[in-house]
């Protein structure tokens, strides 16, 4: 028995990454899982080797700063798997652009995809959840959510403190009803663009964390599964650091 067998999922922002790493680490650990992204054919293919492994997996895809993509989804797995126990919403963008350059258009985008999403995904998810009586929600901020970050954009830091704030006063508003609120604040992980950087740049940034490694994807896939188990039933309203011990609080 998996720690969530039984249990179905929706993760939003899974095609690649992070979100595809949690993919699989819940479809291993027993739970049915509806998958998202933008590509349709990058959905199927993973949705592809998901059942090959024995996992039960439906897709969705859309832009998840759209209201009805949320819809779609928390459809898709109620008709496939009758219920919703888990979401996470992990759908998001990164910038590196200063504040002098940041334009009013890439502001309001890193908002709604990265904030007003997961507000949409959880109106329509929660209904279903307190209807059950249960749930877990998993929101992935990050660690320049918490504090500055030099090489992150200040849109990407408000809409990442924006899930942090969210995460606590959901967690505050639904415990009672018992559904669990959590987040994930990771650190310097181990991406498609970390491994563009240039010896030097990577030599700095391995300098400042303690453990002197970046982090995998699934690191933060281990940490999803403890929060969307029972091995976390009483923990509630938290921000897990996922980060190699770069920022400690």
């Amino acid at each position: 028995m998996g720690l969530l067998s039984g249990k179905s999922a929706i993760i939003t922002g899974s095609s690649r990454g992070i979100g595809r790493a949690i993919a699989f680490a819940f479809a291993r650990e027993g739970a049915d899982v509806v998958i998202h992204g933008t590509k349709e054919a990058a959905l199927k293919a993973l949705q592809t080797e998901l059942r090959q492994g024995g996992a039960r997996c439906e897709f969705a895809a859309g832009d998840i700063g759209e209201y009805e993509t949320s819809v779609h989804l928390t459809r898709t797995c109620r008709n496939a798997f009758g219920k919703i126990d888990i979401l996470v919403n992990n759908a998001g963008i990164n910038s590196r652009r200063s504040f002098a350059d940041l334009t009013l258009e890439e502001w309001d985008a890193m908002l709604r995809t990265n904030l007003t999403s997961a507000f949409y995904a959880c109106k329509c998810v929660v209904p279903v959840m307190l209807e059950q009586g249960s749930g877990c929600i998993i929101n992935m901020s990050s660690s320049a959510g918490r504090t500055p970050h030099p090489n992150a954009s200040i849109s990407y830091g408000v809409s990442k403190a924006g899930l942090i704030s969210m995460t606590q006063k959901l967690a505050w508003d639904l415990a009672p009803h018992g559904i669990r609120v959590n987040a994930i604040c990771p650190g310097p992980i181990e991406t498609d663009m970390t491994r563009q950087w240039t010896p030097e740049y990577r030599e700095k940034a391995l300098s400042s964390i303690p453990l002197r490694h970046l982090g995998r994807e699934e690191d933060v896939a281990g940490a999803a599964v403890f929060l969307a188990s029972e091995l976390s039933a009483f923990v509630v309203g938290e921000c897990v650091n996922v980060n190699g011990g770069k920022y400690m609080n």
